[in-house]
Protein backbone atom coordinates (compact mmCIF):
# COMPACT_ATOMS: atom_id res chain seq x y z
CA UNK A 1 0.00 0.00 0.00
CA UNK A 2 2.77 2.34 0.44
CA UNK A 3 4.47 1.89 -2.77
CA UNK A 4 1.81 3.64 -4.96
CA UNK A 5 1.97 6.51 -2.80
CA UNK A 6 6.07 6.86 -2.80
CA UNK A 7 5.53 6.54 -6.98
CA UNK A 8 3.13 9.18 -6.65
CA UNK A 9 5.48 11.39 -5.02
CA UNK A 10 7.49 10.53 -6.88
CA UNK A 11 5.97 11.82 -9.99
CA UNK A 12 4.84 15.33 -8.33
CA UNK A 13 8.52 15.97 -7.77
CA UNK A 14 9.82 15.11 -11.32
CA UNK A 15 7.02 17.05 -12.76
CA UNK A 16 7.98 19.85 -10.21
CA UNK A 17 11.62 19.92 -11.30
CA UNK A 18 11.73 23.02 -12.64
CA UNK A 19 9.15 24.92 -10.64
CA UNK A 20 11.56 25.64 -7.71
CA UNK A 21 12.15 29.46 -7.25
CA UNK A 22 12.03 32.34 -5.07
CA UNK A 23 9.97 35.58 -4.66
CA UNK A 24 5.96 36.03 -4.15
CA UNK A 25 5.24 34.46 -8.08
CA UNK A 26 0.82 33.19 -7.26
CA UNK A 27 0.71 30.24 -9.51
CA UNK A 28 -2.43 27.57 -9.57
CA UNK A 29 -1.53 25.03 -7.38
CA UNK A 30 -0.49 22.03 -9.42
CA UNK A 31 -2.47 19.19 -8.45
CA UNK A 32 -3.52 15.48 -8.84
CA UNK A 33 -6.28 14.61 -7.39
CA UNK A 34 -5.52 14.65 -3.44
CA UNK A 35 -2.42 16.53 -3.84
CA UNK A 36 -1.08 19.86 -4.11
CA UNK A 37 2.14 20.32 -5.51
CA UNK A 38 3.97 23.84 -3.86
CA UNK A 39 7.22 25.28 -4.42
CA UNK A 40 9.26 27.42 -1.89
CA UNK A 41 8.58 31.08 -1.79
CA UNK A 42 5.62 30.52 -4.30
CA UNK A 43 1.61 31.42 -3.43
CA UNK A 44 -0.48 29.05 -4.46
CA UNK A 45 -4.21 29.40 -5.05
CA UNK A 46 -6.58 26.58 -4.52
CA UNK A 47 -10.15 25.32 -3.05
CA UNK A 48 -10.57 23.54 0.07
CA UNK A 49 -13.70 20.81 0.15
CA UNK A 50 -14.91 18.86 3.14
CA UNK A 51 -15.38 15.59 1.45
CA UNK A 52 -11.93 16.01 -0.34
CA UNK A 53 -8.52 16.45 1.80
CA UNK A 54 -5.83 17.65 0.33
CA UNK A 55 -2.00 16.15 0.59
CA UNK A 56 0.37 19.42 0.35
CA UNK A 57 3.52 18.17 -1.23
CA UNK A 58 6.89 20.32 -1.58
CA UNK A 59 10.06 18.63 -3.22
CA UNK A 60 13.78 18.98 -4.13
CA UNK A 61 14.22 21.19 -0.93
CA UNK A 62 17.53 22.92 -0.49
CA UNK A 63 20.30 20.73 1.91
CA UNK A 64 21.26 24.86 2.92
CA UNK A 65 17.36 24.92 4.55
CA UNK A 66 17.05 23.90 7.87
CA UNK A 67 13.31 24.79 8.87
CA UNK A 68 10.11 25.36 6.89
CA UNK A 69 7.23 26.91 7.75
CA UNK A 70 4.06 26.10 5.43
CA UNK A 71 1.00 28.56 6.20
CA UNK A 72 -2.35 28.92 4.74
CA UNK A 73 -5.18 31.40 4.74
CA UNK A 74 -8.73 31.75 3.89
CA UNK A 75 -10.72 35.21 4.27
CA UNK A 76 -13.52 34.11 7.26
CA UNK A 77 -13.99 29.81 7.01
CA UNK A 78 -11.40 27.92 8.75
CA UNK A 79 -8.91 25.39 7.38
CA UNK A 80 -6.82 22.86 9.15
CA UNK A 81 -3.03 22.02 8.37
CA UNK A 82 -1.61 18.87 9.65
CA UNK A 83 1.88 17.38 10.35
CA UNK A 84 -0.01 13.94 9.27
CA UNK A 85 -3.36 12.45 8.53
CA UNK A 86 -4.68 12.34 11.98
CA UNK A 87 -5.77 15.60 13.04
CA UNK A 88 -4.89 16.06 17.01
CA UNK A 89 -4.19 19.12 18.47
CA UNK A 90 -0.39 18.95 18.95
CA UNK A 91 0.34 18.32 15.54
CA UNK A 92 -2.10 20.81 13.80
CA UNK A 93 -3.32 24.31 13.32
CA UNK A 94 -6.84 25.36 12.51
CA UNK A 95 -8.20 28.81 11.80
CA UNK A 96 -8.03 31.49 8.89
CA UNK A 97 -4.71 31.88 9.37
CA UNK A 98 -2.23 28.78 10.08
CA UNK A 99 0.75 28.02 9.51
CA UNK A 100 3.44 24.66 10.62
CA UNK A 101 7.59 24.88 11.26
CA UNK A 102 8.66 21.57 9.80
CA UNK A 103 12.45 20.71 11.18
CA UNK A 104 14.14 18.90 8.34
CA UNK A 105 16.12 15.94 9.33
CA UNK A 106 19.40 15.63 7.41
CA UNK A 107 19.11 14.37 3.62
CA UNK A 108 15.75 14.78 3.66
CA UNK A 109 14.44 17.01 0.14
CA UNK A 110 10.64 16.36 0.32
CA UNK A 111 7.89 17.61 2.90
CA UNK A 112 4.26 16.71 3.61
CA UNK A 113 1.91 18.35 4.86
CA UNK A 114 -2.40 17.66 5.01
CA UNK A 115 -4.96 20.16 4.57
CA UNK A 116 -8.59 20.22 5.33
CA UNK A 117 -12.00 22.23 6.13
CA UNK A 118 -14.41 21.32 7.90
CA UNK A 119 -17.31 24.32 6.37
CA UNK A 120 -19.95 22.99 3.94
CA UNK A 121 -18.61 25.21 1.40
CA UNK A 122 -15.66 25.40 -0.44
CA UNK A 123 -13.10 27.12 0.86
CA UNK A 124 -11.23 29.59 -1.40
CA UNK A 125 -7.03 29.01 -0.01
CA UNK A 126 -3.89 30.45 -0.40
CA UNK A 127 -0.70 29.00 0.56
CA UNK A 128 3.01 29.35 0.77
CA UNK A 129 5.80 27.11 2.21
CA UNK A 130 9.07 29.44 3.10
CA UNK A 131 12.59 27.89 3.76
CA UNK A 132 15.13 29.16 6.30
CA UNK A 133 18.95 28.38 7.42
CA UNK A 134 19.92 27.37 10.45
CA UNK A 135 21.20 31.03 10.62
CA UNK A 136 17.79 32.41 11.05
CA UNK A 137 15.65 32.31 14.48
CA UNK A 138 12.56 29.90 14.78
CA UNK A 139 9.65 31.62 15.01
CA UNK A 140 7.84 30.15 17.96
CA UNK A 141 10.65 27.70 19.08
CA UNK A 142 9.81 28.79 22.50
CA UNK A 143 6.50 28.31 22.96
CA UNK A 144 4.84 27.27 26.36
CA UNK A 145 1.70 28.35 26.10
CA UNK A 146 -0.26 27.15 23.12
CA UNK A 147 -0.64 23.31 21.55
CA UNK A 148 1.80 23.04 18.97
CA UNK A 149 5.44 22.21 19.99
CA UNK A 150 6.96 24.94 17.64
CA UNK A 151 4.46 27.41 17.02
CA UNK A 152 4.73 30.13 14.45
CA UNK A 153 1.13 31.72 14.34
CA UNK A 154 0.12 34.50 15.46
CA UNK A 155 -3.46 34.29 17.76
CA UNK A 156 -5.95 37.28 17.43
CA UNK A 157 -8.66 38.00 19.14
CA UNK A 158 -11.13 41.20 19.02
CA UNK A 159 -14.10 42.59 20.68
CA UNK A 160 -15.74 46.40 20.07
CA UNK A 161 -13.27 48.08 21.48
CA UNK A 162 -9.61 46.61 20.66
CA UNK A 163 -7.62 43.78 19.25
CA UNK A 164 -4.97 41.90 20.58
CA UNK A 165 -2.78 39.40 19.07
CA UNK A 166 -0.68 36.88 20.91
CA UNK A 167 2.48 34.71 19.71
CA UNK A 168 5.22 32.53 21.24
CA UNK A 169 8.46 33.00 21.70
CA UNK A 170 11.13 32.53 19.19
CA UNK A 171 14.20 30.65 19.76
CA UNK A 172 17.98 30.80 18.16
CA UNK A 173 18.13 28.54 14.99
CA UNK A 174 19.86 25.74 14.50
CA UNK A 175 21.45 23.19 12.05
CA UNK A 176 19.49 20.06 10.58
CA UNK A 177 21.14 17.43 12.60
CA UNK A 178 21.73 19.82 15.62
CA UNK A 179 19.89 19.42 19.06
CA UNK A 180 17.71 23.10 19.27
CA UNK A 181 19.04 25.42 22.05
CA UNK A 182 17.82 25.55 25.31
CA UNK A 183 15.16 28.24 25.40
CA UNK A 184 15.48 29.04 29.59
CA UNK A 185 19.19 28.81 30.12
CA UNK A 186 21.11 31.74 30.87
CA UNK A 187 20.07 35.26 29.39
CA UNK A 188 23.07 36.26 28.12
CA UNK A 189 24.29 37.07 23.97
CA UNK A 190 24.24 33.30 23.11
CA UNK A 191 20.67 32.66 24.25
CA UNK A 192 17.64 33.40 22.86
CA UNK A 193 16.75 36.56 25.33
CA UNK A 194 19.13 38.69 22.44
CA UNK A 195 16.01 38.22 19.76
CA UNK A 196 13.98 41.24 18.72
CA UNK A 197 10.57 41.16 17.73
CA UNK A 198 9.19 43.55 15.09
CA UNK A 199 5.26 44.35 15.10
CA UNK A 200 3.94 45.42 11.66
CA UNK A 201 0.42 46.47 10.69
CA UNK A 202 -0.87 46.41 7.47
CA UNK A 203 -4.34 47.81 6.45
CA UNK A 204 -6.53 46.32 3.39
CA UNK A 205 -8.15 49.39 1.14
CA UNK A 206 -11.12 50.85 2.99
CA UNK A 207 -14.81 49.79 2.33
CA UNK A 208 -13.37 46.76 0.53
CA UNK A 209 -14.18 43.18 1.49
CA UNK A 210 -13.80 40.81 -1.15
CA UNK A 211 -11.96 37.72 -0.30
CA UNK A 212 -9.47 38.19 -3.88
CA UNK A 213 -8.33 41.60 -2.22
CA UNK A 214 -7.32 39.97 1.14
CA UNK A 215 -5.71 36.80 -0.75
CA UNK A 216 -4.11 39.52 -2.90
CA UNK A 217 -2.87 41.69 0.00
CA UNK A 218 -1.05 38.52 1.92
CA UNK A 219 1.60 38.12 -0.60
CA UNK A 220 3.00 41.14 1.15
CA UNK A 221 2.94 40.19 4.66
CA UNK A 222 4.61 36.80 4.34
CA UNK A 223 8.36 36.95 3.61
CA UNK A 224 10.78 39.47 5.50
CA UNK A 225 11.26 41.68 3.19
CA UNK A 226 8.09 42.32 1.76
CA UNK A 227 6.75 42.73 5.20
CA UNK A 228 9.37 45.46 5.97
CA UNK A 229 8.62 47.26 2.59
CA UNK A 230 4.55 47.23 2.62
CA UNK A 231 3.70 47.62 6.11
CA UNK A 232 4.42 49.81 9.11
CA UNK A 233 6.23 48.89 12.09
CA UNK A 234 4.25 49.59 15.18
CA UNK A 235 6.58 48.93 17.73
CA UNK A 236 9.76 46.43 19.03
CA UNK A 237 9.40 44.10 21.94
CA UNK A 238 12.45 42.25 23.26
CA UNK A 239 12.67 38.60 24.82
CA UNK A 240 11.57 40.45 28.38
CA UNK A 241 8.48 41.69 27.37
CA UNK A 242 5.20 40.38 26.92
CA UNK A 243 4.60 38.66 23.61
CA UNK A 244 1.19 40.39 23.58
CA UNK A 245 0.30 43.48 22.02
CA UNK A 246 -3.42 45.44 21.50
CA UNK A 247 -4.87 47.47 19.15
CA UNK A 248 -8.08 49.88 18.54
CA UNK A 249 -10.35 47.45 16.74
CA UNK A 250 -11.52 48.96 13.46
CA UNK A 251 -14.84 47.45 12.41
CA UNK A 252 -15.32 46.69 8.86
CA UNK A 253 -11.88 47.52 8.15
CA UNK A 254 -9.45 44.91 7.29
CA UNK A 255 -6.00 44.65 8.84
CA UNK A 256 -3.37 42.65 8.57
CA UNK A 257 -0.84 41.49 11.30
CA UNK A 258 2.67 40.32 11.50
CA UNK A 259 6.05 39.73 13.57
CA UNK A 260 8.98 39.78 12.09
CA UNK A 261 11.79 38.02 14.58
CA UNK A 262 15.29 39.66 14.25
CA UNK A 263 18.70 38.20 15.86
CA UNK A 264 20.77 41.43 16.00
CA UNK A 265 23.94 38.83 16.59
CA UNK A 266 24.14 37.46 13.35
CA UNK A 267 21.53 40.25 11.65
CA UNK A 268 19.16 37.26 10.16
CA UNK A 269 15.14 37.76 10.10
CA UNK A 270 11.99 35.61 10.60
CA UNK A 271 8.20 36.06 9.48
CA UNK A 272 5.58 34.67 11.87
CA UNK A 273 2.58 33.34 9.92
CA UNK A 274 0.62 36.63 9.21
CA UNK A 275 -3.02 37.07 10.94
CA UNK A 276 -5.83 39.12 9.66
CA UNK A 277 -9.08 40.50 10.88
CA UNK A 278 -12.04 42.89 10.10
CA UNK A 279 -13.33 43.44 13.72
CA UNK A 280 -16.74 41.94 12.49
CA UNK A 281 -18.33 38.16 11.47
CA UNK A 282 -18.83 37.65 7.75
CA UNK A 283 -21.56 35.35 8.48
CA UNK A 284 -23.44 37.04 11.55
CA UNK A 285 -27.02 38.02 10.02
CA UNK A 286 -27.52 41.24 12.44
CA UNK A 287 -24.40 43.39 12.80
CA UNK A 288 -21.93 41.29 10.20
CA UNK A 289 -19.08 43.14 8.25
CA UNK A 290 -21.96 43.11 5.13
CA UNK A 291 -23.99 45.73 7.35
CA UNK A 292 -22.08 48.10 9.82
CA UNK A 293 -24.32 50.56 9.94
CA UNK A 294 -27.13 50.22 12.36
CA UNK A 295 -30.40 51.72 11.34
CA UNK A 296 -30.67 53.40 14.57
CA UNK A 297 -26.97 54.57 14.29
CA UNK A 298 -27.72 55.95 10.61
CA UNK A 299 -31.13 57.96 11.65
CA UNK A 300 -29.46 59.23 15.05
CA UNK A 301 -26.24 60.65 13.06
CA UNK A 302 -28.57 62.09 9.79
CA UNK A 303 -30.30 64.16 11.98
CA UNK A 304 -27.42 65.16 14.21
CA UNK A 305 -25.60 65.72 11.02
CA UNK A 306 -28.31 68.27 9.58
CA UNK A 307 -28.89 70.12 12.57
CA UNK A 308 -24.52 70.34 12.88
CA UNK A 309 -25.01 71.51 8.79
CA UNK A 310 -27.15 74.55 10.38
CA UNK A 311 -25.79 75.32 13.28
CA UNK A 312 -22.61 75.12 11.30
CA UNK A 313 -23.72 77.92 8.56
CA UNK A 314 -26.56 79.90 10.75
CA UNK A 315 -25.22 78.73 14.09
CA UNK A 316 -23.95 82.91 15.58
CA UNK A 317 -27.61 84.21 14.71
CA UNK A 318 -29.52 81.74 15.63
CA UNK A 319 -28.47 81.49 18.84
CA UNK A 320 -30.43 79.40 20.81
CA UNK A 321 -30.51 76.47 18.09
CA UNK A 322 -26.64 76.87 18.76
CA UNK A 323 -27.19 76.19 22.91
CA UNK A 324 -29.48 73.42 22.19
CA UNK A 325 -26.13 71.75 19.78
CA UNK A 326 -23.67 72.31 22.35
CA UNK A 327 -26.19 71.04 25.47
CA UNK A 328 -27.02 68.10 23.53
CA UNK A 329 -23.81 67.46 22.45
CA UNK A 330 -22.46 68.03 26.63
CA UNK A 331 -25.38 65.95 28.41
CA UNK A 332 -25.56 63.03 25.50
CA UNK A 333 -21.88 62.62 25.90
CA UNK A 334 -21.15 62.11 29.41
CA UNK A 335 -25.09 60.19 29.64
CA UNK A 336 -23.99 57.55 27.27
CA UNK A 337 -20.58 57.11 29.22
CA UNK A 338 -22.77 56.57 32.15
CA UNK A 339 -25.57 54.29 31.22
CA UNK A 340 -22.68 51.81 29.41
CA UNK A 341 -20.20 51.99 32.22
CA UNK A 342 -23.24 51.15 35.14
CA UNK A 343 -26.01 49.47 33.06
CA UNK A 344 -26.55 46.28 30.64
CA UNK A 345 -28.91 47.88 28.26
CA UNK A 346 -28.48 47.05 24.12
CA UNK A 347 -27.00 49.85 22.37
CA UNK A 348 -30.57 50.77 20.25
CA UNK A 349 -32.05 51.96 24.43
CA UNK A 350 -28.81 53.21 24.97
CA UNK A 351 -29.22 55.45 22.06
CA UNK A 352 -32.31 56.32 22.26
CA UNK A 353 -32.12 57.21 26.47
CA UNK A 354 -28.86 59.39 25.37
CA UNK A 355 -31.25 60.81 22.35
CA UNK A 356 -33.78 62.32 25.26
CA UNK A 357 -31.17 63.21 28.31
CA UNK A 358 -29.04 65.24 25.23
CA UNK A 359 -32.29 67.22 24.07
CA UNK A 360 -33.21 68.02 27.95
CA UNK A 361 -29.46 68.99 28.31
CA UNK A 362 -30.17 71.15 25.23
CA UNK A 363 -33.78 72.90 26.72
CA UNK A 364 -31.92 73.28 29.82
CA UNK A 365 -29.00 75.19 28.60
CA UNK A 366 -31.27 77.50 26.47
CA UNK A 367 -33.86 77.82 29.41
CA UNK A 368 -30.33 78.66 31.34
CA UNK A 369 -29.55 81.54 29.06
CA UNK A 370 -33.32 82.82 28.76
CA UNK A 371 -33.70 83.50 32.12
CA UNK A 372 -30.28 84.33 33.53
CA UNK A 373 -28.72 85.36 30.53
CA UNK A 374 -25.09 84.16 31.76
CA UNK A 375 -22.70 84.33 28.55
CA UNK A 376 -19.80 82.89 30.07
CA UNK A 377 -21.30 79.96 31.28
CA UNK A 378 -22.85 79.48 27.99
CA UNK A 379 -19.70 79.99 25.98
CA UNK A 380 -17.72 78.31 28.67
CA UNK A 381 -19.73 74.94 27.52
CA UNK A 382 -19.30 75.62 23.67
CA UNK A 383 -15.75 76.30 24.02
CA UNK A 384 -15.54 73.08 26.04
CA UNK A 385 -17.08 71.26 23.63
CA UNK A 386 -14.20 72.83 20.52
CA UNK A 387 -11.60 72.46 22.99
CA UNK A 388 -12.84 68.33 23.24
CA UNK A 389 -12.76 68.01 19.22
CA UNK A 390 -9.14 69.98 19.02
CA UNK A 391 -7.72 67.77 22.16
CA UNK A 392 -8.97 64.50 20.39
CA UNK A 393 -8.07 65.44 17.02
CA UNK A 394 -4.06 65.90 18.88
CA UNK A 395 -4.31 62.40 20.50
CA UNK A 396 -5.52 60.85 17.05
CA UNK A 397 -2.16 61.46 15.77
CA UNK A 398 0.83 59.60 16.42
CA UNK A 399 1.00 61.58 19.62
CA UNK A 400 -1.51 59.45 21.28
CA UNK A 401 0.69 56.05 20.86
CA UNK A 402 3.73 57.71 22.96
CA UNK A 403 3.91 55.11 25.84
CA UNK A 404 3.68 57.68 28.00
CA UNK A 405 -0.42 58.47 27.55
CA UNK A 406 -1.08 54.94 28.73
CA UNK A 407 -0.89 56.01 31.57
CA UNK A 408 -4.62 56.89 32.20
CA UNK A 409 -3.89 59.69 34.81
CA UNK A 410 -1.29 61.29 32.22
CA UNK A 411 -3.75 60.67 29.60
CA UNK A 412 -6.76 62.57 31.23
CA UNK A 413 -4.95 65.40 32.73
CA UNK A 414 -2.98 66.12 29.58
CA UNK A 415 -6.21 65.97 27.81
CA UNK A 416 -8.08 67.86 30.03
CA UNK A 417 -5.28 70.73 29.83
CA UNK A 418 -6.18 71.19 26.06
CA UNK A 419 -9.74 71.01 26.18
CA UNK A 420 -9.27 73.79 28.99
CA UNK A 421 -6.80 76.16 26.78
CA UNK A 422 -9.48 76.40 24.08
CA UNK A 423 -12.11 78.99 25.48
CA UNK A 424 -8.77 80.40 27.54
CA UNK A 425 -7.12 81.56 24.64
CA UNK A 426 -10.20 82.88 22.95
CA UNK A 427 -11.52 84.28 26.35
CA UNK A 428 -11.17 88.23 24.90
CA UNK A 429 -13.13 87.34 21.36
CA UNK A 430 -16.05 85.06 22.73
CA UNK A 431 -17.49 85.93 18.96
CA UNK A 432 -15.16 84.46 17.21
CA UNK A 433 -14.61 81.44 20.00
CA UNK A 434 -18.89 80.62 18.92
CA UNK A 435 -17.92 81.13 15.73
CA UNK A 436 -15.44 78.33 14.85
CA UNK A 437 -17.33 75.97 17.72
CA UNK A 438 -19.59 76.37 15.25
CA UNK A 439 -18.04 76.17 12.07
CA UNK A 440 -15.84 73.10 13.27
CA UNK A 441 -18.16 71.39 15.12
CA UNK A 442 -20.36 71.46 13.10
CA UNK A 443 -19.59 70.40 10.15
CA UNK A 444 -17.66 67.37 11.85
CA UNK A 445 -21.18 65.88 12.56
CA UNK A 446 -21.42 65.23 8.98
CA UNK A 447 -18.12 63.15 9.05
CA UNK A 448 -20.13 61.35 11.97
CA UNK A 449 -22.84 60.81 9.58
CA UNK A 450 -20.82 59.55 6.70
CA UNK A 451 -19.30 57.02 8.84
CA UNK A 452 -22.62 55.53 9.49
CA UNK A 453 -23.06 54.74 6.03
CA UNK A 454 -19.65 54.03 5.01
CA UNK A 455 -16.33 53.35 6.63
CA UNK A 456 -13.81 56.19 7.38
CA UNK A 457 -11.19 56.84 9.71
CA UNK A 458 -11.96 60.60 11.08
CA UNK A 459 -15.30 59.13 13.04
CA UNK A 460 -12.00 58.33 15.53
CA UNK A 461 -10.79 61.19 16.43
CA UNK A 462 -13.74 61.33 18.68
CA UNK A 463 -14.64 57.27 18.84
CA UNK A 464 -10.69 56.22 20.36
CA UNK A 465 -11.76 59.01 23.44
CA UNK A 466 -14.89 57.70 23.90
CA UNK A 467 -13.74 54.23 23.98
CA UNK A 468 -10.93 54.62 26.40
CA UNK A 469 -13.58 56.45 29.13
CA UNK A 470 -15.93 53.37 28.57
CA UNK A 471 -13.26 50.36 28.84
CA UNK A 472 -9.89 50.84 31.39
CA UNK A 473 -8.34 48.31 29.00
CA UNK A 474 -8.29 50.67 25.83
CA UNK A 475 -5.20 52.45 27.27
CA UNK A 476 -2.92 49.90 26.08
CA UNK A 477 -4.08 49.88 22.73
CA UNK A 478 -2.13 51.44 19.51
CA UNK A 479 -4.83 53.65 18.02
CA UNK A 480 -3.12 53.77 14.64
CA UNK A 481 -6.07 54.08 11.66
CA UNK A 482 -5.12 53.91 7.92
CA UNK A 483 -5.13 57.38 5.62
CA UNK A 484 -6.20 56.24 2.17
CA UNK A 485 -8.47 58.19 -0.66
CA UNK A 486 -11.69 58.35 1.04
CA UNK A 487 -10.48 59.29 4.28
CA UNK A 488 -8.67 62.54 2.47
CA UNK A 489 -11.88 63.29 0.29
CA UNK A 490 -13.90 63.11 3.40
CA UNK A 491 -11.09 65.67 5.34
CA UNK A 492 -11.71 68.25 2.51
CA UNK A 493 -15.14 67.86 3.03
CA UNK A 494 -14.74 68.43 6.69
CA UNK A 495 -12.14 71.32 6.07
CA UNK A 496 -14.08 72.96 2.81
CA UNK A 497 -17.50 73.19 4.96
CA UNK A 498 -15.70 74.84 8.09
CA UNK A 499 -13.85 77.00 6.47
CA UNK A 500 -17.49 78.48 4.40
CA UNK A 501 -19.01 78.05 7.41
CA UNK A 502 -16.78 80.50 9.67
CA UNK A 503 -16.13 83.16 6.60
CA UNK A 504 -20.01 83.51 5.82
CA UNK A 505 -20.92 84.23 9.70
CA UNK A 506 -17.89 86.40 10.18
CA UNK A 507 -18.79 88.78 7.11
CA UNK A 508 -22.77 88.60 8.26
CA UNK A 509 -22.25 89.01 12.01
CA UNK A 510 -19.70 92.28 11.42
CA UNK A 511 -21.03 95.57 12.52
CA UNK A 512 -23.88 94.02 14.42
CA UNK A 513 -23.96 93.54 18.39
CA UNK A 514 -21.74 90.48 19.16
CA UNK A 515 -24.37 88.37 20.91
CA UNK A 516 -28.27 89.19 21.20
CA UNK A 517 -29.77 90.27 24.60
CA UNK A 518 -30.96 88.71 27.62
CA UNK A 519 -34.39 87.52 26.50
CA UNK A 520 -35.49 87.03 30.30
CA UNK A 521 -34.57 90.78 30.49
CA UNK A 522 -36.35 91.93 27.16
CA UNK A 523 -39.50 89.71 28.05
CA UNK A 524 -39.59 91.66 31.59
CA UNK A 525 -39.31 95.52 29.87
CA UNK A 526 -41.80 94.87 27.38
CA UNK A 527 -44.35 93.55 29.80
CA UNK A 528 -43.58 96.61 32.57
CA UNK A 529 -44.06 98.67 29.25
CA UNK A 530 -47.37 97.03 28.64
CA UNK A 531 -48.56 97.79 32.20
CA UNK A 532 -47.39 101.58 32.46
CA UNK A 533 -48.47 102.49 28.67
CA UNK A 534 -52.19 102.39 28.39
CA UNK A 535 -52.69 104.00 25.11
CA UNK A 536 -50.65 100.32 23.94
CA UNK A 537 -53.18 98.27 22.66
CA UNK A 538 -51.61 95.36 24.51
CA UNK A 539 -52.08 97.18 27.79
CA UNK A 540 -56.24 95.46 27.17
CA UNK A 541 -55.29 92.73 26.92
CA UNK A 542 -56.43 90.75 29.83
CA UNK A 543 -53.75 88.24 31.63
CA UNK A 544 -52.68 85.03 30.40
CA UNK A 545 -53.94 83.44 33.33
CA UNK A 546 -57.74 84.66 32.44
CA UNK A 547 -57.47 84.24 28.89
CA UNK A 548 -56.38 80.56 29.02
CA UNK A 549 -59.36 80.23 31.53
CA UNK A 550 -61.80 81.87 29.20
CA UNK A 551 -61.14 79.83 26.13
CA UNK A 552 -61.31 76.49 28.48
CA UNK A 553 -64.55 77.78 29.30
CA UNK A 554 -65.97 78.70 25.52
CA UNK A 555 -64.27 74.98 24.94
CA UNK A 556 -66.83 73.21 27.73
CA UNK A 557 -69.50 74.98 26.32
CA UNK A 558 -69.45 73.56 22.87
CA UNK A 559 -70.11 69.94 24.78
CA UNK A 560 -72.69 71.71 27.03
CA UNK A 561 -76.11 70.47 25.95
CA UNK A 562 -78.94 72.52 25.34
CA UNK A 563 -81.16 73.28 28.71
CA UNK A 564 -84.97 72.83 27.91
CA UNK A 565 -86.49 76.49 27.99
CA UNK A 566 -90.23 75.40 28.50
CA UNK A 567 -93.38 76.26 25.90
CA UNK A 568 -92.10 77.75 22.66
CA UNK A 569 -95.39 78.00 20.88
CA UNK A 570 -97.54 80.74 21.60
CA UNK A 571 -101.09 80.50 24.01
CA UNK A 572 -103.57 79.81 21.92
CA UNK A 573 -106.30 82.91 21.55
Amino acid sequence: MRLPRLLRLLLLALLGAGRVGAGGAQTPASSSPGFLEFSVGKFSYFQLNKAFPQEAVLSHISSNTSFLIFQIHSQYQNTTVSYSRTVLPSTSGTGNDRGLVSILRPEQSMCTWYLESLDAKPVQSVAIPLSYSERDPVPGGCNLEFDLDIDPNIYLEYNFFETTIKFAPANLGYARDAAPPPCDAGMGLESRWRLQYHVYQYFLPENDLTEDVLLQHLRRMAQVAQVMANAVKVLTLTANDKTSVSFSSLRGQGVIYNVIVWDPLLNTSAAYVPAHTYACRFEALEGGCSSLGRVSTKVFFTLFALLGLFVCFFGHRFWKTELFFIGFIFMGFFFYILITRLTLLKYDARLILTATVGSVGGIFLVAVWWRFGTLALCMLCAGLVLGFLVSAATFFTPLGNLKVFRDDGVFWVTFSCITLFIPVVFLGCLRILNILTCGVVGSYSVVLAVDSYMYTSLSYITLNVLRRALNPDFRRAFTSVPSQTNDFVILAVWAMLAVSGITLQIRRERGRPPFPPHPYKLWKQERERRITNILDPSYHIPPLRERLYGRLTQIKDLFRKEQPAGERTPLLL
